[in-house]
Formats: C-alpha cells, sequence, structure tokens
C-alpha cells in the first residue's frame, strides 16, 4: 500500500480528531468551575419553531441589519427609475429624485403606511442621515475637482457679467418671493432675513454636475457656447457656495454683525487651502505625474485633507460640504491625476451613497401636506419665480453682452437645471429649521420641475431656430457618394474598423465618405477633460488614417442611451454600411452565466418591455449579445459585425452561401475586389449556385471584370488548412447564427469574420 498517497488526508484526519477533543476536554473541564457562580441560564418557552422566529423578527429589526435592508431597497428603486428617466433622455439625477419622495410619505407611506413604518422606522433615520451626509461630502469633493480652475481663469471675463446676473436677479426675485410668503409659511420664531436669505439661495443655485453631463451629451462642450456655459456654471457653483457659506453664518449667529467672527474665520480657512494647502498638494501631484495608479499613501494624504477640510468647515459653522467642495477645487490640476482619483471615489459615492440622501430628503418631503388649491398656487408662483430669475435673467443677459436668441435661450435653459445641488441647500435650511415641511415640499418640487424642464426647453428652442438649410447641407452632393459610419468604444477597434473600411473603399476616390464615430457613456467622462478623453479615443483611428492616406470624418458624442443614439445618427445619416465589434453580454463567459444559462438579454429590462409590447422575445436565443441585437433591430441600413482576430487586410475572403437569402453577401465580396483586389472564395454549401441563373449570372459578371479573383468552392468539409489561409469570412447574420447553433468547430480558426446584415 502506497502510504505517501495518503499522507496529507491522514494528517488532515489526526489533527482535526486530536484538537477537537482537546476542545471537548476543556469544555467539560470549564463546567466544573461553575460551581459555586451566579449562573443565570437562559430557559426558553415555547416550541423550538417560535423561538426561531423570534429570533429571526429580532435580527430582521437589528439597526444593522435594518440600515442594510434599506440601502439595498433604495439602491434599487434609485437606479430603477433612473434608467426610467435615461429612456425618455432625462438626467438620472431626476428618476434618483422621483424614487426619494416614491419612498417617502408622500407615496410609499401613504399607501403602504406599515410597510414605510416597518422599513423606515423613526429611529433608524439618525444613521441613515449620516451616511447620506458622508455621501454628500463625498459627491461635493467630486464637484470641486470637476472644475478646471485653468479653463475658469481664461474665459472668466467672457461670462463673469452672466454668471453673476445668473445669481443677483434670482437671488433678488427671491428675497421679493419671501416678502409675500414669511407670515404663511415660516417657521415660528425664525428672523425674516435668515428665512429670505434661504429661500434666495434657493432660487439661485445652479446644477453644475447635470448641466456638464447635458453639455456632453449634447456635444456642446468644444463649441463657444458649450465653453461659455460651463464657465458661467462654475462661476455660479464657486459663488452661489461662498454665498451659501456666509448664510449660513448668519443664520446660525442670528444677525450679520454677530457672524462678522465665523466670516472673518471662512475667510482665513479659505486662503489658508488656497496659498499653503493647495500648492503642498500640487508638489504631492507632481510626484504622481505620469503613473497610470495612485498609491496608498497618496490616497490617504488627499482624504485626509477632505476630512480636515469638511472638518474645519463644519466646526467654523459654514457646513462639512462647504470644506468638502473646497478640497476639490484646490486639487492638483492635472487632469489624467484628478480622473484617477475620482474613478476611486465617484462609485462608492454616487452609486451607493448618494442614493441614501434622495431618499432621505424624500421622507422629508411630505406632499400630502399641500392639500389645497392655495398651497398648489403658491408652489407655481415659486416655479414661476425661480424660472423667471435663473432662466430668463440669464437669457436677457446673455443676449445683452451679444450673443444671439438661440444661444442666449440655451444658456438660460442650462442654467436653470438645479437637480441635487438644490436639494442640497434646502435640507441645510430644514436642518436649520429655517424651512418648514410646506415650504420645503414646495421647494423639492421646484427643484424637480426645473431640472425636468431643461431637457424639453433645449429641444424647444433648437425645433423654433432650426435651419432648413442645414438639413440640405447634410444631404447635398453626398447621396452619389458610397458612405462607411464605423462605430467603436476601444481605440483599438476603430483601427481595425477602418482598415476594413478602408478595404471595401480604397480605389473609389471621391466618390466615398467613411465616417468613425465613438459614443461615450457621459458616466466615463468629466467636464473638464472630454476633450483629452476624445483625443485618446481617437489617436489609434487618426494614426491608421495617415497610414492609409484615408480622409476620414471623426464624430464624437457623449450618450446616456449609446443604442439610440448609434441608431438614430446611422438612420438619419444616409449612410450605406454601418461598421461594429461584436459585443459581449455581461455574464457571458462568467461562472455565473455557465452555471445558469443565461445572458443580459434575459434580464434586460428593455428587453422586457419589448415583450411585454409584442416586439420580441425574452428567452430568444441570440449568438449575439444585447447591444448588438438592439442596433441589428433600430437600424435601417445593412450592418456589419466585425469578429475581430487579429484583423490586417481582407487579402484572401472566405464567403459561404447557405441558401438564396444569402446571395446580398455577393455585392460586398464584389466590392473587395474591386476595391481591393482580393480574391474571393464562394462555398455553395447548400449546392443552390448552380441551378440560380441570376447568382451564376452575378459571378460571371464579377469574373469578366476580374478575372482569378473569384473562384466557387463545392466542397461540404473544409479543411482547417484552407480556413487559417483566409483573411476573412463574409457571413450573413442568418447564417452565422446557424454556425454558432451548429457549434461548427472550425469558425475559431478563422481569422476573422464579418457578419453583414441585410435590412
Amino acid at each position: 500500500m502506497n502510504w505517501g498517497k495518503y499522507r496529507n488526508l491522514i494528517f488532515y484526519i489526526l489533527t482535526i480528531a486530536f484538537f477537537s477533543c482537546l476542545m471537548y476536554f476543556f469544555i467539560i473541564e470549564g463546567q466544573t468551575l461553575e460551581i459555586g457562580e451566579n449562573i443565570v441560564r437562559k430557559t426558553n418557552t415555547g416550541s423550538t419553531w417560535e423561538n426561531f422566529q423570534e429570533s429571526f423578527k429580532a435580527n430582521l429589526h437589528h439597526p444593522l441589519a435594518l440600515l442594510l435592508a434599506q440601502i439595498v431597497t433604495i439602491i434599487l428603486v434609485a437606479r430603477l427609475f433612473g434608467w426610467i428617466c435615461m429612456k425618455i433622455k432625462q438626467p438620472t439625477v431626476i428618476g434618483e429624485m422621483i424614487a426619494g419622495i416614491v419612498l417617502g410619505p408622500s407615496l410609499l407611506g401613504m399607501y403602504f403606511p406599515e410597510f414605510s413604518a416597518s422599513l423606515f422606522p423613526k429611529e433608524s433615520l439618525g444613521n441613515l442621515q449620516f451616511l447620506s451626509q458622508i455621501g454628500l461630502i463625498l459627491f461635493m469633493y467630486i464637484v470641486g475637482m470637476e472644475l478646471d480652475l485653468s479653463v475658469l481663469r481664461k474665459k472668466a471675463h467672457d461670462a463673469v457679467v452672466i454668471s453673476h446676473a445668473s445669481i443677483i436677479i434670482p437671488f433678488a426675485l427671491g428675497i421679493g418671493l419671501s416678502y409675500y410668503v414669511y407670515q404663511e409659511f415660516a417657521p415660528e420664531g425664525i428672523q425674516f432675513t435668515s428665512f429670505a436669505l434661504f429661500i434666495a439661495i434657493s432660487m439661485s443655485i445652479t446644477a453644475f454636475p447635470v448641466l456638464a453631463r447635458i453639455v456632453q451629451e449634447r456635444n456642446l462642450q468644444k463649441t463657444k457656447l458649450g465653453t461659455i456655459v460651463i464657465t458661467c456654471a462654475a462661476a455660479d457653483d464657486i459663488t452661489a457656495w461662498c454665498i451659501l457659506a456666509a448664510v449660513i453664518a448668519i443664520v446660525k449667529a442670528g444677525s450679520f454683525t454677530s457672524s462678522i467672527y465665523v466670516i472673518i474665520m471662512a475667510v482665513a480657512y479659505v486662503f489658508l487651502m488656497i496659498k499653503i494647502v493647495r500648492p503642498f498638494l500640487k508638489r504631492i501631484g507632481d510626484l504622481q505625474a505620469g503613473k497610470k495608479t495612485i498609491s496608498k499613501p497618496m490616497v490617504a494624504i488627499f482624504f485626509l485633507t477632505l476630512i480636515l477640510s469638511a472638518y474645519a468647515t463644519e466646526v467654523i459653522g459654514i457646513h462639512a460640504l462647504f470644506g468638502a467642495f473646497m478640497a476639490g477645487a484646490i486639487m492638483p490640476e492635472n487632469a489624467k491625476f484628478r480622473t484617477l482619483f475620482i474613478d476611486k471615489v465617484e462609485d462608492v459615492a454616487l452609486v451607493l451613497l448618494l442614493p441614501l440622501f434622495f431618499v432621505f430628503t424624500g421622507l422629508r418631503t411630505q406632499i400630502g401636506l399641500l392639500n389645497d388649491g392655495h398651497l398648489w398656487m403658491t408652489a407655481g408662483f415659486i416655479i414661476l419665480t425661480a424660472v423667471t430669475g435663473k432662466f430668463i435673467g440669464s437669457a436677457l443677459t446673455a443676449r445683452f453682452v451679444g450673443i444671439n436668441w438661440k444661444e442666449s435661450l440655451t444658456i438660460g435653459a442650462l442654467m436653470n437645471t438645479r437637480g441635487l445641488m438644490e436639494l442640497i441647500v434646502l435640507n441645510i435650511g430644514y436642518d436649520l429649521g429655517v424651512l418648514s415641511p410646506e415650504i420645503f415640499a414646495m421647494l423639492v418640487i421646484m427643484a424637480l420641475f426645473t431640472t425636468f424642464m431643461t431637457g424639453p426647453a433645449l429641444d424647444f428652442i433648437n425645433f423654433i431656430f432650426k435651419s432648413k438649410k442645414s438639413d440640405e447641407e447634410m444631404h447635398d452632393g453626398n447621396d452619389s457618394k458610397y458612405r462607411v459610419l464605423l462605430s467603436f468604444d476601444k481605440p483599438e477597434s476603430g483601427s481595425t474598423l477602418l482598415k476594413l473600411a478602408h478595404d471595401f473603399t480604397n480605389k473609389m476616390n471621391g466618390n466615398k465618405s467613411i465616417t468613425a464615430m465613438n459614443i461615450a457613456p457621459v458616466d466615463e467622462m468629466h467636464a473638464y477633460d472630454s476633450n483629452e478623453y476624445e483625443d485618446a479615443q481617437f489617436k489609434n483611428v487618426i494614426e491608421t488614417s495617415h497610414d492609409l492616406k484615408l480622409e476620414v470624418t471623426t464624430l464624437f458624442k457623449a450618450s446616456t442611451d449609446i443604442q439610440n443614439d448609434l441608431a438614430g445618427i446611422s438612420n438619419k445619416g444616409n449612410y450605406d454600411l454601418l461598421l461594429i465589434m461584436l459585443g459581449k453580454s455581461m455574464y457571458e463567459g462568467s461562472l455565473l452565466g455557465r452555471l445558469l444559462g443565461f445572458t443580459t438579454k434575459i434580464i434586460n429590462p428593455e428587453k422586457l418591455l419589448n415583450t411585454v409590447k409584442g416586439k420580441g422575445n425574452i428567452f430568444n436565443n441570440s449568438p449575439f449579445d444585447d447591444f448588438t441585437l438592439q442596433i441589428l433591430d433600430k437600424t435601417h441600413i445593412p450592418v456589419g459585425i466585425m469578429v475581430e482576430k487579429d484583423f490586417k487586410s481582407a487579402d484572401k475572403v472566405f464567403v459561404p452561401i447557405f441558401n438564396l437569402s444569402d446571395f446580398y453577401l455577393l455585392e460586398y465580396a464584389k466590392r473587395l475586389i474591386n476595391n481591393n483586389n482580393s480574391q474571393i472564395i464562394i462555398l455553395d454549401a447548400a449546392g443552390q449556385i448552380r441551378n440560380n441563373i441570376e447568382v451564376k449570372e452575378l459571378i460571371r459578371s464579377i469574373e469578366q471584370v476580374a478575372p482569378n479573383h473569384i473562384t466557387l468552392y463545392n466542397e461540404k468539409k473544409i479543411e482547417k488548412e484552407f480556413l487559417n489561409s483566409q483573411d476573412l469570412m463574409l457571413v450573413s447574420s442568418k447564417s452565422w447564427k446557424n454556425l454558432i447553433d451548429s457549434k461548427s468547430l472550425w469558425l475559431s480558426d478563422i481569422p476573422s469574420t464579418l457578419i453583414i446584415s441585410n435590412p
């Protein structure tokens, strides 16, 4: 018997047995030590099942278990409403704000009071508030980092008038509004000055992060208008937060004269941060220049700076959020460094902690208090005042400084966006006791309305000033060209697709048009580094176009809905062919996917909605990922889907024909022959070419123009050596599905495959 084979097993068994016996011995001996001690033994009444139920209920209401249940519920509901808003072309922050109201007393508490009281008992709200405050501190840190102070310094002279006018006009109107609503809605014991200042600041705030995302999504960041509005919003943000700090100091002190010491300390704090802390952080950031990651000691230094800054402003009396904002604003200005640091903070802050703040705000918002027409009229008057001050005030000022009406109105619509920043101001006012529940609910509704109206207002402005000439120019003279659009997500993919587009159009000279497009998720970019992001995405494409001596038009767009935007651009652009890369499902190749046998197309919410509406089968077995399926479904032009395996050129091309519907592939084979001198081998897999006169004539016509460039292959068994010698396979989308279903091993031997759909 080979004992060496069982040596580890024997050692394992003996070790477990020996130490188990040793533990048992000490427990038995230890029980003898209880003699003479007053041991209180717990006696259980009732059955074991009843005892388990009581224990389980107690565990459910444990503070930690309750907090975790709240976080799970909040994140799920916030993501759901955020996704719905994204689909209707609204910022996701609106959905998250609505989610907070839905989970609060306005809806869940009204119709399911017992469940609401169980999930959000009053004694648990303190934990929720502190966690949400941590999320807000991290968020304000990100907002500060997203401000590009260098742009602000260069462009401030162009935008300072608009920015300050967009604050002073709504601020003055807010003071005037307070005069009419103070007696009815101000909490008892609150001075008019305190109440008026908070109403005024809530009228004049602009949500810089939301505005920046909208500017990126609408491709305005490179225009003069985009630069002006970003600069205005940045200056607005800094000014408004400084004013808010002063307002908080005045409210806490009770009068302006009493707050002088607080304001002096605040000025000293700002001076210290700019003149001492900022140069220190810059030197630390310079040590990190050129590195792809940030070391843990560096992260610790910057987080300590954040916490100390927030602590200092909280102790001074101007709120911790101002300190977090200031800490972000003085971070080293290197865009790459800021991007790396934001990526470390953003996911936890925005996905996990920030939704807690929305729900905490929703729990405070009691829309049911607005229970008569007079209150709703007051809410409407507040909205009208807010829109008049911010929208109309900004637009008229922009027009006064010489900007045309379309851009002036666009600036007004964007500056009127309040979003999350408004909720932060309102919650500070509520915590200080300056705002009553009724006025708080009205101002939350105002924040929702003014944020929601931004998208429709911009669309309406574009509709009013729509230029018919631009539409004619877009199509004029281009209809005769062969227009190829290639869309990529990674720089390497763009280079590969450009090589393929070149092979299809090389000899067409002026009769071709190639556009390389990158649609990037808005969440992956920040307001200050969009140009660097775009340059990095197109770097490989530009280099490849120079190598091929190919003229390429580049198109960059930030989007919250990539599939719909890609399909819309493809359909409206009068393109003849769209080239994309084959994507992968979320669970494809993962352990979960292999065990459960599903991919994201089963759990995709849009797929589910289409199924409910009768537009698709939720369990449709497709060889394509969700992204590709939606592009195929929504585009009205031919789509080429590239399965890339070190593609260099399409010199040798293999075209399998499985049925009559695949014959359109021969047109693409003909283009490759004419423009790239490709060698085409056609596989008559079903034996249908020999019996079809039209196809035989098409092949003969190709042979006459380019003899020895096309070969008809009738063998049903394909040798691997033959497949290895090919550069590209052209296959129809239907045949690709059949090949995948049949698990043809030789597919893995094809260097690259282009799957072409025929709409």
